[in-house]
């Protein structure tokens, strides 16, 4: 799967994030808001943000969320491939969607759901399932992710920040649930 394809809606274009896209996205990731349901609700401090932006370059799949109006960055997102480490990747069943964030004035603006919507019809051209991550307290993004057809699944990931443990909720979305489900293309209301 190309897990940095340029991706193009009606309001957004996403396409792979760079190095020069730093000042546009920390613009949005400094906003303290953006950060306040998030296990790690410090990442709007440069030195975190820097961290976490650094990283996404590093392992790719990042995407930079652009406002085709006005030509900005709103936010970003990730697809992350999930193998063991003798799995080809060309032949995985699965990748996750994360680490996404938007500039909170694009909140309830159906940017998401365009975004996920691009997202998902992209990998379901290569695997079964799309996996999400999200915090247990992420109340916004749970709550999105329900909003688009992703179901809580049984799986937890426990991690460490600053010490203290961190509980993430596994929620995913099938093809077959895509396809049904209120991201399908054939959803008018969408």
């Amino acid at each position: 799967m190309d897990r940095q394809p340029v991706l193009e809606g009606e309001r957004t274009l996403l396409r792979p994030l760079t190095e020069d896209d730093w000042d546009a996205l920390y613009a949005v990731a400094s906003d303290p808001m953006v950060w306040e349901q998030h296990p790690m609700h410090d990442r709007w401090r440069e030195p975190v943000f820097r961290a976490f932006f650094e990283d996404a370059l590093a392992k790719g799949g990042a995407l930079a969320i652009i406002d085709k109006d006005k030509g900005e960055i709103i936010g970003s997102s990730r697809f992350q491939a999930l193998m063991d480490a003798d799995e080809d990747p060309e032949e995985q069943s699965s990748v996750e969607i994360g680490w996404t964030f938007l500039a909170p004035r694009y909140w309830g603006k159906s940017v998401n759901r365009e975004m996920k919507r691009l997202m998902l019809a992209h990998a379901f051209q290569s695997v079964e399932r799309v996996d999400f991550r999200v915090g247990e307290a992420n109340w916004r993004s749970r709550n999105a992710l329900e909003n688009i057809g992703a179901q809580k699944t049984r799986r937890t990931e426990l991690a460490k920040y600053e010490g203290k443990r961190v509980l993430h909720l596994v929620y995913a979305i099938t093809r077959d649930e895509f396809a049904n489900g209120p991201l399908s293309y054939s959803d008018q209301g969408g």
